[in-house]
């Protein structure tokens, strides 16, 4: 598992043993920031349930201009500051379920979701995100899942733009119209 490209490219992140966290590979993250390209720079992201830390120090490596790691697990947020220290990156990281997070964190312009796929969080996750309004206008949402979890939709002023499929693998992306 690499940085892809940026300021840390080619940096080797670590990962955790066992079979607790499942990173994503470096062929579905490259498709993921293929899908937002430019969308990256000056922007706030959440990389929630974040694991290894691999999509937020991805986008910070981009010249994403924040970024906060939230993860339930102690051992997963200890890889993510190993991982930012590795690739002399600041953020915040966060312990916390994802859910009760969601109540209290402000607004983001690009928000990771890639939960263990067998939990059932994405609803509750997408539900509390629409709730709490945390997208910024024209913010993404990119949530990665196993490739027959059915994703909900989102009720306005968010929507479903499209899925992606790779292997195994699904990228639904959602995002925040304007008001206008």
């Amino acid at each position: 598992m690499r940085v892809i490209t940026g300021s840390c490219r080619g940096r080797r992140l670590k990962t955790p043993t066992g079979n607790d966290v499942r990173p994503t590979t470096d062929n579905v993250k490259e498709a993921v920031f293929n899908i937002i390209r430019s969308d990256v720079e000056g922007r706030r992201v959440l990389d929630l349930f974040a694991g290894t830390g691999q999509l937020g120090i991805e986008a910070l490596s981009r010249g994403a201009k924040e970024a906060v790691f939230v993860d339930a697990s102690p051992a997963s947020l200890k890889i993510v500051k190993e991982n930012l220290q590795l690739c002399s990156l600041e953020a915040t990281v966060v312990r916390s379920d994802a859910v009760a997070y969601l109540s209290r964190c402000g607004k983001f312009d690009l928000i990771f979701i890639d939960p263990p796929y067998a939990s059932g969080l994405y609803e509750k996750v997408l539900e509390s995100i629409n709730l709490f309004d945390i997208l910024s206008e024209g913010g993404i949402i990119i949530v990665e899942a196993d490739r027959d979890c059915p994703l909900p939709d989102m009720a306005p002023p968010y929507r479903r733009l499209k899925e992606y499929r790779y292997g195994k693998v699904k990228i639904c992306t959602y995002t925040k119209e304007s008001a206008v």
